[in-house]
């Protein structure tokens, strides 16, 4: 029997936790801003989730943070490799116990984004990746793909720059995929296309302050 067309592509997939699962499509908003903070919001712009810089002096790290600041998963770049490689861990450890997965480009010099997508907890010890991001980051059509198939797990459309200087653009999810983690695959992928920004500067944190009060008070 065929499946009905609105059926969900694959079953409940989740990565960080099954709280951050729809089981209907999701459409987040991604504002960011400088400095390398990112806010999520949902259609009716309430916060999701957010993003920020948490570097130290020897790595380059963000941290996922729910809409009440609680930590949910560490970004950590991985130093001296020749792939773009990064950790993505749960809260704010970066202990091996508590990775959660990996993420490297393919190639050493890409002029498109191709990044593969390791989950630490594979039952295989097969190099076949569980995710893959493929498209072109600065038009703005990423997308994430299940493993090496065509079936899109999420969908990045056309970024905007608003008169704030801050950019903006939609992502489309599919049912059943967890959102924190294809948030988190974002954030990785746009510092690894944006690896000169600067770090925190109270600049940047009034306008991440500003726009969280806006939506919360909207």
């Amino acid at each position: 029997m065929a499946q009905p067309s609105d059926a969900p592509l694959f079953p409940p997939f989740s990565v960080i936790g099954p709280q951050f699962i729809a089981p209907y499509p999701l459409e987040i908003i991604v504002d960011k801003y400088p400095c390398r903070h990112l806010v999520i919001t949902d259609s009716n712009h309430k916060i999701m989730l957010k993003v920020k810089p948490y570097d130290t002096t020897f790595h380059r790290q963000r941290i996922l943070l729910d809409a009440n600041d609680k930590p949910i998963a560490m970004l950590q770049e991985k130093n001296l490799t020749m792939h773009s490689r990064w950790n993505v861990y749960r809260g704010e450890s970066i202990a091996d116990s508590d990775m959660i997965f990996s993420t490297q480009t393919e190639h050493m010099i890409q002029f498109k984004t191709n990044v593969s997508v390791m989950l630490a907890n594979k039952a295989s010890s097969n190099d076949d990746c569980d995710m893959r991001i493929k498209g072109s980051w600065s038009k703005g059509n990423c997308t994430i793909y299940m493993g090496d198939s065509s079936t899109t797990i999420a969908q990045m459309h056309k970024p905007e720059t608003s008169k704030y200087g801050k950019d903006k653009f939609t992502v489309t999810i599919q049912p059943n995929m967890d959102y924190a983690c294809v948030v988190a695959l974002l954030a990785i992928v746009d510092d690894i296309k944006n690896p000169d920004e600067k770090k925190d500067s109270s600049e940047a944190a009034e306008a991440v302050g500003n726009v969280m009060g806006t939506v919360l008070t909207s």
